[in-house]
């Protein structure tokens, strides 16, 4: 089912995605305050990608539809960054913290592609 240019399917992924990220923080080990920083960098990048994604399906436009979905596009790879970090300098336990990477991945594709397709439309 379709709510303007995004699917609802599309819609839940996106609400999924920060309910995994809001999991992970609350799992995030207590104490190491590098940990509690980027745990929330993480929080609020993860979350507002389903929160520009619903922006995004009430676009009037073709262009405002771009530029919140591009902003959904920036916090979704910004969210990657933070994992990584945690992964990488915290050292936090890799699962779940991949599926979460590897969901960001897929999502961040979905999003370039349906934004190529309008510009390539437009032109």
């Amino acid at each position: 089912m379709r709510q303007g240019r995004l699917t609802v399917e599309f819609r839940d992924r996106t609400k999924r995605f920060a309910a995994q990220i809001i999991r992970l923080y609350v799992d995030l080990p207590k104490g190491h305050e590098e940990v509690k920083v980027l745990g929330k960098q993480l929080l609020r990048s993860g979350t507002s990608v389903a929160a520009h994604v619903r922006e995004a399906s009430r676009a009037r436009s073709d262009a405002e539809f771009i530029s919140k979905l591009g902003g959904a596009l920036q916090e979704t790879d910004e969210s990657q960054l933070w994992l990584e970090l945690l992964l990488e300098e915290c050292k936090i336990p890799i699962e779940p913290s991949q599926s979460i990477h590897r969901e960001a991945g897929e999502i961040i594709a979905i999003m370039t592609t349906i934004v190529k397709k309008i510009k390539n439309r437009e032109s």
